[in-house]
């Protein structure tokens, strides 16, 4: 979907970045505070990323990366629903715990990006990303309008992550079993078949 950090340096800063984001919210992003955060010589970051802007920017496409590189299919499930069902729950249940900084992250830049448009124009293109993604994957499982199914999908997926992370769900997270059963249910109603 994306492409890697040109250089570890860039990476550094980018993860850097994206640690601050998940810790201190935008507010707590700063050059200097990243800089600071990787050991780096004052200025580095600001070379790398001239304005506040290029270097939320920078965060967000390095997250997009980090998670679309965590995000495995599982080929030899013995059918495309149960590959899709076992991948969504394992992808949902990372996001929820070792993925934790990302998913924080995620929704500091989603907050942000509905104040800064060159942000929104980029999260957007990312997240068209995912949801080709998830088209691909829905087509293969049989749904009749993949796309459609897919937003649905990223939608619903969107909510248990912010529900588990920042909202209301956050002290009673789900645990993949009950992750598994929520998924089964939405696979029942976008794919149009009885549990399996």
């Amino acid at each position: 979907m994306i492409g890697p950090m040109r250089t570890p340096r860039a990476a550094l800063i980018a993860d850097t970045a994206i640690a601050l984001l998940a810790e201190r919210g935008t507010r707590g992003l700063t050059h200097r505070a990243v800089d600071d955060r990787a050991r780096l010589p004052p200025g580095t970051t600001s070379n790398h990323a001239r304005t506040r802007a290029a270097l939320l920017q920078t965060a967000l496409t390095r997250l997009a990366e980090r998670e679309t590189a965590s995000f495995t299919t599982h080929p030899t499930a013995p059918d495309p629903r149960t590959a899709l069902r076992d991948t969504l729950t394992e992808g949902l249940h990372a996001a929820l715990t070792v993925g934790r900084t990302l998913t924080l992250a995620r929704l500091e830049l989603a907050l942000e990006a509905t104040r800064r448009p060159e942000l929104r124009v980029r999260y957007d293109a990312l997240g068209q990303g995912f949801i080709d993604l998830a088209a691909d994957l829905l087509a293969a499982a049989g749904a009749a309008a993949p796309r459609r199914a897919a937003r649905r999908l990223v939608a619903w997926c969107d909510g248990i992550l912010f529900n588990a992370t920042a909202g209301s769900g956050r002290a009673d997270s789900p645990d993949p079993l009950e992750l598994r059963e929520q998924v089964n249910a939405l696979l029942d109603a976008l794919l149009g078949l009885e549990a399996s």
